[in-house]
């Protein structure tokens, strides 16, 4: 044990927890209907907290209001049922696709989006592929393209202009093929302490393999202490959801700065590795 550093005894007995946890909620899935709520802005908070105000037009807000299924159950793009089904507490009503493409950073990068393109901000829709290109949307609509040669992104006027919904799906579509946790975690700014923790913040770990969840929605309590909801897709591609809180399980809302590590039900975060959108 002496070989092991402190932060690695701490991983290592987070990961037996969340696994022992998954166990017990899998045994007791069918013992406990899932309530419905129609948007992340209605998930209920834990006693004492009231919702942060929220700048109209931003993407806080525009997340608070994004629409949940009333099937709780989390499919893969393939239509089939997610084997680990004890992670979620609600569904986002986004689609995953059929392809496997919409994975951990592609749902961030998918809702980002989603949230420019509502507020018709096409030339701020801009996402760097792994190898550094520019994939830009304003571009997309004007014809230009992204195909690989010699082992890299170019960027080529090779299709008709288009817009419309079809356009952006098929622009996301190229997006996911090419970014990941890596290239989006260089986008991302670093936040410099949990406190200031805002909705629409990423925890992100670039690599492979490598993870990233969204803050969803932020919560506040007369103390001045905060909590939050996440939201994650995974490997393989499936429905973007809200997160389960493995350490407070009557709720499914994290505390900004609790314990040493943020444990989510299929990732343990290091609180510095919290980002934003520039």
């Amino acid at each position: 044990m002496k070989y092991f550093s402190w932060t690695s005894m701490v991983m290592f007995v987070s990961g037996a927890f969340l696994l022992f946890w998954h166990y017990l909620e899998a045994r007791s899935l069918h013992l406990r209907p899932a309530a419905r709520y129609e948007t992340v802005g209605q998930i209920p908070l834990p006693a004492g907290y009231k919702r942060v105000s929220l700048a109209a037009g931003s993407f806080g807000a525009w997340l608070r209001g994004v629409h949940l299924k009333t099937n709780n159950t989390v499919y893969l793009y393939n239509g089939k049922i997610k084997p680990n089904q004890s992670a979620q507490f609600a569904v986002l009503d986004v689609s995953v696709g059929k392809k496997d493409l919409q994975q951990c950073a592609d749902a961030v990068i998918r809702l980002y989006a989603e949230y420019k393109y509502a507020s018709e901000r096409y030339t701020q829709i801009a996402f760097h592929a792994t190898d550094g290109t520019l994939m830009d949307y304003n571009s997309w609509m004007k014809g230009y393209r992204f195909p690989v040669k010699n082992g890299r992104l170019q960027r080529q006027q090779t299709s008709v202009a288009c817009q419309g919904r079809e356009c952006f799906n098929q622009y996301l579509q190229t997006v996911f093929s090419y970014a990941g946790t890596l290239s989006l975690s260089k986008e991302l700014v670093s936040v410099a302490t949990p406190a200031d923790i805002q909705a629409g913040d990423v925890f992100i770990r670039g690599g492979s393999p490598g993870h990233a969840v969204l803050v969803m929605d932020m919560a506040v309590n007369a103390a001045g202490q905060k909590v939050f909801l996440l939201a994650q897709s995974y490997m393989p591609a499936q429905d973007i959801h809200i997160l389960k809180n493995p350490v407070h399980s009557s709720h499914p809302w994290y505390v900004a700065g609790d314990g040493k590590l943020l444990a989510t039900p299929e990732w343990i975060f290091k609180w510095e590795e919290l980002r934003r959108f520039r």
